[in-house]
Parts: structure tokens; sequence; C-alpha cells
């Protein structure tokens, strides 16, 4: 987005101008400026660059002090300082631009504090070394616009005095955001990048290496301070987190820089960002070269991550620091304009030959070289277009969109709304060259070229950086990223669970619960199988579940076939012996039919066993549970029939007792089926009300495993079916217990009570074992009690008489049995 008032925020730069133009009589006689640099022109831009960056001691008096008290020269600003007078001296050659102006300039140096740049500032925009109020003749400064400052700090300074009196500014370095407020800064304009783009690309950098365990540290001034909390809106809400955040004082304490590097070196942290003007970090770096610190991931901002300078004496420390630097291209003749300088053009100074000799083969920072060139050059648009507009059209038509370098680096220069430029970085590696010497290189990127006039060129970049950085403990020399991260990423079946107390980036990793998966390096949250599916052990997958059921190719349930399919064979081999000696006295004298009824009852009781295996179906469902609650029955009645007969009969051998004749045959078929029918009236509004059908049992305590099962329908119906069995069993149980002592043809109500003990023994423990029973052991414990009943029927009651019959025939004897009978009543 262009800017639409230039000229309202160049006021001064306008009256400079359209004076030289009409002559105007008020003169005000202005002064050298010590420690300046000046060539006279028709327009006289000023500069403000940092020569120096340690600044006197502030003096008592409001007298500025002496410019040649200032030491350390800074000899990459000086580099930025030349920028500016070649890019004069390539304007006034220039016959298309500006064809009948001459520029002129005049520089500073503000020794890298505010109160310094503020004194120089002054004297450039009045010409007098302290500022003069109150004078009558009213005349444009000497200076009516001003390249600099180069540090966020003191623009701010600058801006907020200068703005007052509509002098405009065009920094070439300070990107702190807080500088693109128009309301405060109205005449502030940069061609450096706000930092906020500077934020979001250090984020994205972050994000994309899979650094979420970053160390901190910044400059105790506007820049450091912004950029910081730039940063900390980026990753806010990311898996990106600080694990310090520590502050260089500007006094530069070694006891506080000595503490700040034994934070760095004690974290877990392998990553650290500084975010400090030159001065500082140079500070903190040279303190960590000291200590050799070499296992450390350094991140660069703008303000150093291309200060050439550093690499005289970095050694390995700084090695593999990855860079973000301003979008920059090399000046045609810039280069060997500034390394063949001699310390003749700098008269304040007498510079050391060997270290101006030394500059000559370092790498030069064209980033803020090529800034400063562009900010000479939108001055110099800026007078053009106003010299190009008619003086009767007013000067707010006057609207600066874009600055054309096309003729010679093929870009055009956009300023927004806030006068900022577009934000366009590189990135940059600190590497080892093939010499030995530690160089800054662009990383190797890809890009999607495309055409224009001016050739073919990138038009985005993106993402391969090669780490040289190479130290005892890690190699990062071909090409593996380093790792910086408060817990190792989850893998796969876990998710991340915070630690108390900690960062969103410091977390515990727990594996997925059963039926759920996390299948993503990192998950936060563990998905849940869908339906029918379940997860692996490793919890990594969802696999379909194992459908499952009591059938006939299970162990189980071969075993529980074989023993119903025997007990079958068993029952009929009994009912075989039984009919073909059914003359005998012994058959005769237990009541052969209802012994017959009674074992065709039992074999009915064996086989519904099997109606209980192989997948569940709607008719194997009503069929399994109506068979096995009718055929217990029918057994039940047979033999509470046979024990009351025992009753009966000894009461009918007493005097004058009559009660057998209630008790014939006919009566016992008539009780039979009444009971029956009772079982059956139940099962018909089973059936008929909430009939037991089909059902599936997935996840849970089961597993892996979908059960197929008949679900009984109605609680109430199977309750009444079991419950009527019970009440059958109980009595039964009772009469036989009463009548264990009676005279009995062998005993037989003895025989009946141990049946009908094992019986109800069976069917107590039957309900807790189904309750508690998982999947198809529900129904396996059925079967198992069905079958042990029905054995224990078969056999209690059976297998005596079974023994006679066929392995001691000769007490099958009415004679043996009448005498059994006498020795029963005497005893």
């Amino acid at each position: 987005m262009a800017v639409d008032a230039w000229l309202w925020t160049m006021g001064f730069l306008v009256v400079s101008v359209w004076e030289h133009y009409l002559g105007l009589s008020c003169t005000l006689q202005s002064r050298s400026i010590s420690g300046s640099m000046y060539r006279e022109g028709d327009v006289i831009i000023g500069g403000l660059f940092p020569i120096h960056f340690k600044a006197p001691e502030p003096y008592q008096t409001s007298q500025r002090a002496p410019a040649d008290q200032c030491q350390s020269v800074n000899l990459r600003s000086y580099r930025w300082l030349q920028t500016m007078i070649f890019t004069v001296e390539e304007i006034n050659r220039d016959s298309a631009l500006l064809p009948n102006l001459t520029l002129g300039y005049l520089a500073a140096d503000t020794c890298l504090s505010e109160g310094s740049t503020l004194n120089a500032a002054l004297s450039l925009v009045t010409g007098k070394e302290e500022v003069v109020s109150g004078e009558e003749c009213t005349r444009a400064p000497t200076v009516p616009v001003i390249i600099g400052d180069a540090r966020s700090s003191a623009s701010i300074v600058l801006a907020d005095t200068l703005g007052v009196f509509g002098i405009p500014m065009v920094s070439y370095y300070a990107s702190c955001a807080c500088l693109s407020d128009r309301k405060r800064f109205p005449t502030f304009l940069r061609t450096v990048p706000s930092n906020a783009y500077q934020a979001k690309v250090v984020a994205r950098l972050l994000h994309l290496m899979g650094w979420s365990w970053v160390g901190v540290i910044y400059g105790d001034d506007a820049y450091g301070e912004s950029s910081v909390q730039l940063l900390m809106n980026e990753v806010e809400g990311s898996d990106v987190c600080m694990a310090y955040m520590e502050v260089i004082p500007k006094s530069h304490t070694q006891n506080k820089i000595r503490q700040i590097v034994e934070r760095v070196q004690s974290s877990k942290a392998q990553v650290v960002a500084i975010f400090a003007i030159t001065a500082d970090a140079e500070a903190l770096l040279r303190e960590v070269v000291r200590r050799n610190v070499t296992d450390k991931q350094w991140i660069a901002p703008t303000s150093w991550s291309t200060a050439a300078d550093f690499t005289a004496w970095c050694g390995i420390s700084l090695v593999g620091t990855i860079g973000i630097a301003i979008r920059s291209v090399e000046v045609q003749g810039l280069n060997s304009y500034v390394t063949n300088l001699s310390t003749e053009n700098y008269p304040t100074e007498k510079l050391e030959q060997n270290v101006w000799e030394e500059t000559k083969y370092k790498q030069l920072s064209f980033d803020a070289m090529y800034n400063v060139y562009k900010a000479v050059y939108a001055v110099a648009h800026a007078i053009q277009n106003m010299l190009d507009c008619e003086l009767e059209k007013g000067y707010k038509e006057i609207h600066v969109y874009r600055i054309n370098l096309n003729k010679l680096f093929c870009e055009l220069v956009y300023f927004d709304k806030n006068g900022d430029p577009t934000g366009s970085y590189d990135i940059v590696n600190w590497q080892i060259g093939p010499d030995g010497k530690v160089k800054i290189a662009n990383v190797v990127v890809k890009c999607k070229m495309y055409k224009n006039e001016c050739g073919t060129k990138c038009s985005e970049t993106g993402g391969y950086i090669y780490f040289s950085k190479v130290d005892q403990n890690r190699d990062f020399s071909h090409g593996q990223v380093p790792v910086s991260v408060c817990s190792e990423s989850c893998p796969p079946g876990t998710r991340k669970a915070v630690q108390r107390g900690k960062p969103i980036c410091c977390f515990d990793c727990i594996h997925c619960a059963a039926g759920e998966i996390s299948n993503t390096t990192g998950s936060t949250e563990c998905i849940k199988c869908p339906q029918r599916f379940w997860s692996n052990t490793d919890r990594t997958k969802c696999i379909p579940m194992i459908v499952e059921f009591l059938s006939f190719q299970d162990n189980m349930g071969i075993i529980l076939a074989v023993l119903s399919v025997a007990g079958t064979a068993l029952t009929g081999t009994v009912f075989a012996a039984f009919f073909r000696h059914r003359d005998t006295p012994l058959v005769r004298a237990n009541n052969s039919e209802l012994s017959f009824l009674l074992l065709l009852s039992l074999k009915l009781c064996f086989l519904c066993a099997l109606a209980f295996i192989g997948r569940p179906a709607p008719w194997s469902c009503m069929l399994r549970h109506t068979l096995f609650g009718i055929s217990f029955v029918v057994c039940l009645a047979c033999v509470l029939s046979k024990t009351v007969v025992v009753l009966v009969a000894f009461r009918a051998t007493l005097p004058g007792s009559n009660l057998m004749k209630y008790f014939g045959p006919l009566q016992q078929r008539a009780g039979i089926f009444f009971c029956m029918m009772v079982q059956v009236g139940i099962c018909v509004l089973w059936l008929a009300l909430a009939p037991p059908l089909p059902t599936e049992t997935a996840g849970g305590e089961l597993g892996a495993r979908v059960v197929e099962l008949c679900a009984v329908g109605s609680v109430v119906g199977f309750s009444l079916v079991l419950g009527y069995i019970g009440l059958l069993a109980a009595v039964c149980f009772l009469l036989a217990f009463f009548a264990r002592k009676l005279p009995d043809n062998f005993n037989e109500a003895k025989f009946i009570t141990f049946s009908m003990l094992i019986f109800c023994a069976v069917w107590i423990t039957f309900v807790p074992a189904y309750v508690s029973s998982p999947g198809k052991y529900t129904v396996a414990v059925e079967v198992f009690a069905i079958l042990a009943s029905s054995y224990g029927l078969l056999l209690c009651i059976f297998a005596p008489k079974c023994y006679i019959i066929l392995l001691r025939p000769e007490r099958n004897t009415k004679k043996n049995m009448i005498d059994q009978k006498r020795s029963l009543i005497q005893s």
C-alpha cells in the first residue's frame, strides 16, 4: 500500500527546494558542525551514523560534548556513511534524476547514544551547536530531511522531537514496530522492514525446525523489547515456549554478562535467539567465545546477522548461526568504493592502518548499505516529483507511491500507509569456508521462478538450511538439524500431558487408553476407534474387532459339545438298559413309566446344551432358553413325582390308609403335565413380550473383540423361568430329604436327595459366575450348569440301579427285594 502524503511528511524539504528557485532573502549563516562530513549542494541531506559506539560521559552543562571524545570505531557503520556519500554522488551524475539540482550532504556521528544522537540531529537542522529559539527570521533549517538514525530507541527520541517541527526522517535500520504509529510519528519513514515481519519469520523458522524450547536474550532498549514481545505474540498458542528471557544491560556489566552466559550453558534449550543491537550482542557473544560455548544454536535478527566484523573473533562458537537478514542487492561499484577508502575520508579519528586494511578482506553487510542507498534515492525521487509538479496545483495533490529502481536492480520499493516497506528477508548461515575462516552465506533455498523484463527471478524462498556447526557432542556438518525441546516428542500411541506448573512445551507422554489411538508424533489427544474397531497393542492404529461367540471350533465349545453328546449317549444307554430289563423287579418297583419319562427329559436337557453353541440367531436364541426351561421342568416334575410316590407309598402301608388311590399313574401324569404347562405359559409370555434376541458387546474389558450372544430380552421372563426351576428343585430336595430314611426299594429317596443337592449347588453357584463372566464365557457358564445338573441327576438316580441291573443281576429278584424291604422296616 502506498503513502498518500509524502509531501506533507517532508514539508521542510519542500520549502528548501522552493527557496533555491525563488531566491528568498532571509538567510541564517550556518556553522560547520564538529565531527561531521559536509558537501555543498542545492539541497543538503542530513545523515546520522553511529561511527563510534562508545559515547563520552555527559557534561553537566548544556554544551554538547565534542565528537572526538567518542571511542571505539564501528567500521560497519562507517561503511553506511560512505554508502550515503556514494549514492549522492551517483545521483548527481545521473542526468535523468534531478538534472538541474545538486544534492549535498551533512553527516554527523551519533556515538550510539540517545543524547549524542539528539544533539547531532539538532545541530543538523539548525546549523548551530545548540538549539536557538526566538529567531526573528524564519527560514528553513539547513538540513530539511535526515537519513537516520540506525537505532530504534534513538529514532523514537528524534521522531518525537523533530516531528513537532515537521522534519521528516528516513531511517535505514530502525526496525521497531512501535515506529509504525503514524499518529505519534507522522514524519517518520524507513527503508528497513518493521520487526513485526521479522517476528513472523523467526516464529516460522522455529516451527519449521521443530524448535519448541528456546532461550531468548534481548537488549534493554525499544528494539529488543519490541522484538521479544512481537515474537511472543507470534508463538502464542503454538508449541513454542521460552525457556528463559534475559536482558543485556546497556552498561555491559561483566558480572551480569557472565550470569547470562551461565544461564545459557545450564539450560536444556539448545537454541538461543538474541534480539539486540550490534554493540549489545557483541558484548554478550565475546563472553560466549571466551567460555568456548559451542553446543548452542544461535538465531540472529537483522541487527547483527550480517555483522561481518564478528567473524574475525567468533571462532567456532558462532559457526552455524542462523540469521534473518534484510533482503539486499549488491550495488555496482559500491563494494570497491567502500573497501578502497582511506582514513582521510573521516578526519575526526586516525584509524590504525592494520585495522583499516583488515576491512578490505571482510565480507560487507550489504543489507544496511542497500537500505541507506534506497533512503537517499527515496529523498531524491520525492524532490524530483515536487519539481515536476506545477505550482498552482498545490502540494497536497502530489502522491509518492513507489521508488522505481528498475534501471539499476529491477526492483520497485513500496511504502505502506505507515511509511514501512514490505518485509523481505534472506536467511543466512555462518559457516566455515574452504580457507578455514568463518563466512556469512545465504542459505540455499528452493524457489518458484518467474520472468519479467529484468530476467528470471525467484518469487519466493523457502526451505533448506545447511547446519555447519560442529562440536564435540553433536555433528551438524552433514545437515543434521539440532534438537531443542523441553520434552521429546511423544511417539505414536501416546499423547501429551502437560507437567503441572510448567509451560506447555514440557510434558509427559501417556499411553492411549484401550480403544484409542494416536498415529502421529506429538499428538495432544488420542482418537477413539470407530464402532467394531479396536486399537492394536501399540495404540497406533485401529484394527477390526475379532467377532467372538461360543462356537463348535473353539476348544471350550468342542469340550462342551462332547460332554453334551456323551451325556445324551449315556442317557440313551441307560434308557436301553431299563427298557431291556423292564420286566425285572427292580425296574418295575421303581415306577418304570416315570423312569422312562425322566430319562427322556434328561436326554432333552443334554441336547439343549448344543443349542447354546454356535453363532446366535433369532431362532436359536428363542429355542435355547425355552427348550432349556421346559426340559428341566419336565425332568424335575418326574423327580418330584417319584419322591411323592415314595412318601405316599409309605403312608399307604399303614392300616386304614387309602392315599395311594390319589397318586396313581393318571394323577402322576397329570401332575407332570401341569408343572410343564406352567413353564410353557411363562415361556410363551416371555417370547411374546420381550424374546431373547442376538446382540453384540464390544470394547471395554473385552478388548479387541466383539462378542455375539443372546440377550435375555425380558429379565423378568428369564428370572421367572429360572425361579420356577429353582422352586421345583427346592421342593424335590425337601421331600427327598424327609423321605431319605423311609423303607424303599434300593432307597431311591436317598439318591434323589443327593441329586437335588448337586442340582441346587450347581445353580446357586451359577448366578454369580454368570454375572461376572465376560463375553462368550457367560454362555459357557450356562451350558456348564445345564450339563453338570443333568449329569448329577442321571448319575445319582440311575447309576445305582444300572449297577445292579448290569453287574449284580442276582440281586434283581423278587425274593431279594422282599428281604431287603423287610430289613429296612426292621431297622
